[in-house]
């Protein structure tokens, strides 16, 4: 006969909110276990009694058959002593001190709710806000931890007898499940139009859907904010969306009802599909099988979303346009609108009518975009579906606040060594976008429980940045400062756990401040996280006038480059036909005014650009650069022009000489947008060779924007690993800015800071 005996167990990782409670309980009494089971400040607490022998199979068990939407970092079992107990519990969560418990990304619907959502005898039957433990809101409902109803945004909708008896029922899927409602006691829908509220519930679907099948814009609530959207196929449609939301050429999201209806735009692989319907159910890019006029201008690709939510399969389901425009809603460049408020007064010049859902959003959280790349899958904005999920485990103790870049701002929160990167806040620059970057800061350190006097703040070197300057104003206990190029690099050694590791790390981006107080951008660096990157190589140095408003106007960006390259041809001329900026340009350069120093790789991009006819404003960013990408693409000439290096200094001298003269030969612009991209990965891949092997590194690391870049990673793939190197690269966070924020607190856990004796407080931003 098995004698009795406790242990108690700490399950860390996602494990709050994705139906982890109740699966131990099954999962207990499956083993004939007593005991009880809660959320706590950690994750999730167990203590179980009963057999030796059933309490190891309960945790070989949990391991290998827990929920699919959970995520099990950590499991400790400890001996504990018998309380006596007859039966298995779930207990009401409890706090004893600061929590790191990972919050759970918001879910997609699930399709046991789908079922029950369609089917008419049910008694969710077409309710929008159907969920269960398995599916819907999380990230974008909690107000507080640990995970329960009363800290929720449906604290406001207690239960009915039927919801509460599913919610109560060990066998019921909706078993604690926190936003469980129905139609009798939970939130609902409202279509508003013309200051009027003229539909409820389905009605107010089936309005929407009729309006947008009309070639109308409405503005629907979704799970992180506002929605925008249109008939994808309404070329007037598009067009006025464009028009009212002051959204020149930057390319449209689309989302579609299934599987099937993507097939009909794009080109899906099955990497690409499994993407698609992954549990983060993000915006893919994907190539086009066609154009949309007004959708994805001057673009092979198109970003596209498989519906997520029950009110998206209810507007299919009510005969929405098959393929919809699904854009954040906002005005150009501003953050998401997420309150009802906000929304109404924002986009009242931009919407045609509202789908108003009354369940409150408690912060915004904008849709995720990600694709399949050369090296496997990349994010390219981590937000919905990602967000807020730890994605490393440093080595310390001490809080750590990163603050990230200002553009594609995100947060970086480490407590107890959990690094929580928050969703993407958007452009500081704009006032919408700054107050949503302090939003966050305050909600991730109210939410964990922070004492901001123990507190490490880490932000860029930029001193102009507004994150700089916002990170002088906290309470924190001590504030540095980290180079930008450094932490694209730290980013991808975080994600892989890899601290002692030395590699050969190149920092390709657009703008980022230096060391020596210039733009830096085509970095190559040695080292690692643990030590700190010495800079070993970079770009020649070009000349920048206007400073960022370079990023703008490619034609700017060209003219610091192309004054280096002896016999220039008159580009204001065709071929060229470059504007006045370019002569105001150089006009700064040969004065000396307003000009800056660079080794942007970016920049270098923008001005080959230019050279082939993007002569024009850049309305969004990259775009320039993802022009050059597009057109480089039709393609197939295998000659790369010259980029060489010189004591570790690439030139970009011969490069941009033999795009200038193929230009005046006539030789098609495709072939020489090809043949300059092929000229970077060669004069890259041949330096990385040279520093490898004279510093006996086998691993090389890519970060930064440019490396947003697919073709230029397909040929550098092609280029290096057929000599053995290893190659790494970002997959958890984003290549560009996006990722920031957490490579700064990587290189904070081990003390490499850009400045080793000064804080932020005394003065010096950028040492």
């Amino acid at each position: 006969m098995n004698m009795a005996s406790a242990c108690s167990i700490r399950v860390r990782g996602v494990v709050q909110g994705v139906g982890f409670r109740p699966f131990v309980y099954r999962l207990a009494y499956a083993n004939t276990l007593a005991g009880w089971v809660l959320n706590g400040d950690q994750g999730v607490e167990i203590h179980l009694e009963g057999a030796e022998q059933d309490m190891e199979v309960f945790v070989q068990e949990m391991r290998s058959k827990h929920p699919s939407a959970s995520t099990i970092s950590e499991i400790e079992v400890e001996p504990a002593h018998c309380e006596g107990l007859n039966e298995f519990t779930i207990r009401e969560s409890h706090r004893a001190g600061r929590p790191i418990a990972h919050v759970s990304p918001d879910l997609p619907v699930c399709e046991d709710c789908l079922n029950e959502c369609f089917d008419p005898s049910d008694r969710r039957y077409r309710y929008p806000y159907i969920n269960c433990t398995n599916c819907g809101p999380r990230y974008s409902v909690i107000l507080a931890l640990p995970y329960d109803r009363a800290s929720t945004t449906m604290m406001a909708w207690p239960m009915d007898a039927y919801c509460d008896s599913e919610y109560h029922d060990p066998a019921n899927r909706r078993f604690h499940a926190q936003p469980v409602a129905c139609p009798e006691c939970g939130p609902n829908l409202t279509f508003r139009q013309n200051g009027l509220d003229l539909a409820r519930g389905w009605d107010a679907i089936r309005r929407t859907a009729e309006l947008l099948s009309e070639g109308g814009i409405v503005a629907i609530k979704g799970l992180g904010g506002y929605h925008l959207a249109c008939d994808a196929r309404n070329p007037i449609a598009t067009a006025a969306l464009r028009d009212r939301k002051y959204r020149k050429e930057k390319p449209f999201a689309l989302m579609v009802k299934d599987i099937e209806a993507a097939c009909r735009l794009v080109f899906l692989t099955s990497d690409a599909e499994w993407l698609l319907t992954s549990s983060a159910r993000p915006i893919v890019l994907v190539q086009a099988r066609f154009e949309l006029e007004g959708v994805s201008p001057e673009n092979h690709d198109l970003g596209v979303m498989l519906s997520y939510t029950p009110i998206q399969h209810l507007l299919f389901a009510a005969g929405a346009p098959e393929a919809l425009v699904m854009t954040s809603a906002n005005r150009s460049n501003e953050p998401i609108a997420y309150e009802d408020a906000d929304a109404l007064r924002r986009l009242s010049g931009i919407a045609d009518a509202f789908l108003i859902g009354e369940r409150p959003i408690a912060r915004r959280v904008e849709d995720s975009i990600a694709r399949v790349g050369a090296f496997g899958s990349v994010i390219l904005r981590r937000s919905r579906g990602y967000a807020p999920s730890a994605v490393a485990k440093l080595p310390i103790k001490r809080p750590v606040l990163a603050l990230g870049s200002d553009l594609k701002n995100t947060i970086t929160l480490v407590v107890d060594g959990h690094a929580f990167v928050s969703q993407h806040t958007g452009d500081l620059s704009h006032y919408q976008g700054f107050h949503a970057f302090t939003k966050t800061i305050e909600d991730l350190i109210s939410m964990y429980d922070i004492d901001t006097g123990d507190l490490l703040v880490v932000h860029d070197c930029h001193p102009q940045y507004a994150s700089t300057s916002h990170a002088a104003t906290l309470p924190a206990r001590e504030t540095r400062a980290i180079q930008h190029h450094r932490a694209h690099l730290a980013s991808v050694l975080a994600e892989r756990g890899e601290w002692e590791k030395r590699i050969l790390g190149v920092s390709f981006d657009g703008t980022g401040f230096g060391d020596d107080g210039s733009i830096w951008g085509g970095e190559i660096f040695i080292g690692s996280l643990e030590r700190g990157f010495e800079r070993a190589a970079h770009l020649r140095t070009a000349a920048l006038a206007g400073g960022d408003g370079a990023a703008q106007y490619p034609v700017q960006a060209a003219a610091g480059f192309v004054v280096q390259i002896d016999g220039l041809p008159d580009l204001s001329e065709p071929p060229f036909n470059f504007t006045s900026r370019y002569r105001d340009a150089i006009q700064l350069i040969n004065r000396d005014v307003r000009t800056f120093s660079t080794t942007s790789i970016g920049r270098l991009f923008d001005a080959a650009a230019a050279l082939l006819g993007f002569v024009r404003e850049s309305t969004f960013e990259g775009q320039a650069a993802i022009w050059l990408e597009q057109l480089a693409r039709d393609s197939s000439a295998a000659e790369a022009y010259p980029f060489p290096n010189t004591n570790e200094e690439l030139d970009f001298r011969p490069l941009l000489e033999a795009v200038i003269r193929d230009r005046l030969r006539g030789r098609g612009l495709s072939d020489i947008a090809r043949s300059f991209q092929r000229g970077i990965a060669v004069g890259t891949t041949e330096l990385i060779f040279e520093l490898c092997h004279s510093h006996a590194i086998d691993t090389a690391v890519l970060s930064g924007g440019v490396f947003q870049n697919e073709l230029l990673l397909e040929d550098m793939k092609s280029l290096l690993l057929p000599h053995g190197l290893e190659i790494w690269t970002n997959h958890a966070v984003p290549p560009n800015d996006g990722g920031i924020s957490l490579g700064q607190a990587a290189l904070a856990a081990f003390g490499n800071f850009n400045d080793a004796k000064h804080s932020v407080g005394e003065g010096d931003l950028h040492a």
